[in-house]
């Protein structure tokens, strides 16, 4: 998404306000002018007996959603937060603070987290495994990834202090579990020595996978490969104070890389659009503004199956 279509469709969203404004926290219609401030025309809801202003944010924000939806784009694509804020203030001549541009971060980084859990990619039969160690506020710390190899489709991430076969177990079971089924081949790095026991334990925990089976084989030219694109996410969570927000933005570089992120290797597709996903998602702006399915039930593979 650009700057410019989105500030398109701020536009286009204010002039349908204008013909058909609603209060912003009950729908009704049901309002009256209630004087302006700093230039915005604020209103009151006679229904709910709320206050609202007539701009494109969110109820209780006060910055425009194309805004807010900028800043989450820029920090999963490596931008600081300073710069961030340097730029909504050139920009758009607003002055939101770092801390503020944070809890954008975090609140909205949970709304796609739960919004896109539910999705399931129709992945093929090879599967990727690597590993990064970082150090993340003084100590040794170990990120772990899955990724398909046919549509790089990021199945499972997880952060542990520890480098366990427990910890490799939860995450193939993680990425098993999305995926709905096992991998044929699993290309790794450094792992060889846990997937060679990781098939027993695997089989334990499901019914009727007794004559499931994967070959392993080691390639790091390949892990190196697909593993560049996601050292930008884990870059950001050695910069978080709390290990629940590093946990939480890890699995928020996980959405960004799946669903807003197109791919060279994959002709500029994402990896959800290339997994049979589609595109119930245009953007962080979806997010933001809560509007996470098509309007008219297409998706963006079928837009662009069509020209």
């Amino acid at each position: 998404m650009t700057i410019n279509s989105a500030i398109t469709g701020f536009f286009r969203r204010s002039l349908d306000r204008g013909t058909d404004l609603k209060c912003k926290l009950c729908d009704s219609k049901n309002i009256v002018k209630y004087g302006q401030y700093q230039g915005l025309q604020r209103y009151f809801c006679k229904d709910c007996g709320r206050k609202f202003a007539d701009n494109d944010a969110l109820p209780h924000m006060k910055t425009p959603s194309f805004q807010v939806a900028s800043a989450l784009n820029m920090f999963y694509e490596r931008r600081s937060i300073c710069a961030i804020c340097r730029h909504i203030e050139q920009q758009y001549r607003n002055y939101p603070s770092t801390s503020t541009i944070y809890r954008w971060i975090i609140r909205f980084t949970k709304v796609a987290i739960e919004k896109t859990k539910a999705y399931k990619p129709k992945v093929g039969d090879v599967w990727i495994a690597a590993e990064t160690s970082l150090k993340i506020r003084g100590e040794k710390w170990w990120i772990w990834h899955i990724i398909d190899s046919r549509t790089r489709f990021l199945l499972a991430s997880c952060m542990s202090q520890s480098r366990t076969m427990q910890n490799f177990q939860a995450l193939m079971w993680q990425a098993t579990e999305k995926a709905g089924k096992f991998p044929r081949r699993v290309i790794t790095n450094t792992l060889e020595m846990y997937l060679n026991n990781i098939e027993l334990m695997l089989k334990e925990g499901m019914e009727g996978c007794q004559h499931i089976g994967f070959i392993i084989k080691p390639s790091k030219a390949m892990t190196k490969k697909v593993n560049k694109p996601l050292m930008r996410g884990n870059k950001l969570v050695q910069k978080v104070k709390k290990e629940k927000n590093s946990r939480l933005l890890l699995n928020g570089c996980l959405v960004h890389y799946n669903f807003f992120k197109p791919h060279k290797d994959l002709n500029y597709w994402t990896p959800a659009e290339k997994a049979g996903i589609g595109s119930s998602f245009s953007g962080w702006l979806s997010i933001v503004e809560g509007d996470s399915f098509p309007k008219h039930g297409q998706n963006l593979v079928e837009a662009r199956a069509q020209g």
